[in-house]
């Protein structure tokens, strides 16, 4: 009994796909975030493969796998060219046999990660009226030209707001507008003065940086390797098993 149950095969593994940085902070962390997943759930064949700039690189990862099956995790934010070409193209060319999550945002999880940075970094609801009436935060983001991009990034500005009680406008880093300057005059020309600006990095790195110089008073840290961040690729490995193939990308709560 004790034979057989050894040879019978495990969960399909688990390949967090992240895009890769040239800041050391950010392998850095996204290596602290695959130990949360691990001791999330231990058993459960967890890999991490790059999109480029990092080794291991997403195809090396997928070709050391074989012929195993996994469900790949973009560790990124919202849908876009990476998402719907990159890293189906290296899944395609890979022996492995793959099936590929939905992005982690949109999602209430990443709203909570969201919320809770803020707190860290010295944001606190306002009380009065008055105190409503002028405040507002920044979504900062990396940006993209894919449209859906911008879609997913309004949704969870809009998980935020509803947490926080307080409008959230999106702004990019690059390849989309506004940028976090233009955001935040568009927000103080309408009397919203105390601004803060959320984080929406997965990572540290250079776009993260130059946002969080851009805010004029609290900005939050990146999500990093926050426990709900490990909750969430954990949520979306599961559904992507779950999910007819036409659904693999659905992004769902």
């Amino acid at each position: 009994m004790d034979s057989q149950l050894s040879h019978r095969p495990g969960p399909p593994a688990l390949v967090v796909v992240a895009h890769g940085s040239r800041d050391p902070r950010a392998l850095a962390t996204v290596r602290a975030l695959l130990d949360r997943v691990r001791a999330l759930r231990p058993g459960l064949p967890v890999h991490l493969g790059h999109i480029e700039l990092n080794e291991p690189l997403l195809p090396d990862t997928l070709a050391a796998l074989g012929d195993r099956e996994a469900v790949l995790v973009p560790l990124l934010l919202s849908r876009g060219y990476h998402v719907k070409q990159d890293i189906p193209e290296m899944a395609a060319a890979a022996p492995a046999r793959t099936r590929l999550a939905a992005p982690l945002g949109p999602h209430p999880l990443l709203a909570a990660t969201l919320h809770t940075r803020l707190t860290e970094a010295g944001w606190r609801p306002p009380v009065t009226d008055t105190e409503r009436r002028t405040t507002a935060v920044v979504l900062a983001a990396a940006g993209s030209r894919d449209p859906d991009s911008a879609t997913d990034t309004g949704h969870t500005a809009a998980l935020l707001a509803a947490r926080l009680g307080v409008p959230v406008i999106p702004a990019y880093a690059s390849a989309a507008a506004p940028t976090v300057d233009a955001a935040v005059r568009a927000l103080r020309a309408r009397g919203r003065h105390r601004v803060a600006v959320a984080s929406y990095f997965t990572a540290p790195g250079r776009f993260a940086t130059e946002c969080a110089k851009a805010a004029p008073g609290i900005a939050s840290d990146p999500l990093g390797a926050h426990p709900l961040m490990a909750r969430l690729l954990l949520h979306r490995y599961e559904e992507a098993q779950t999910a007819t193939p036409q659904r693999s990308l659905a992004l769902t709560p």
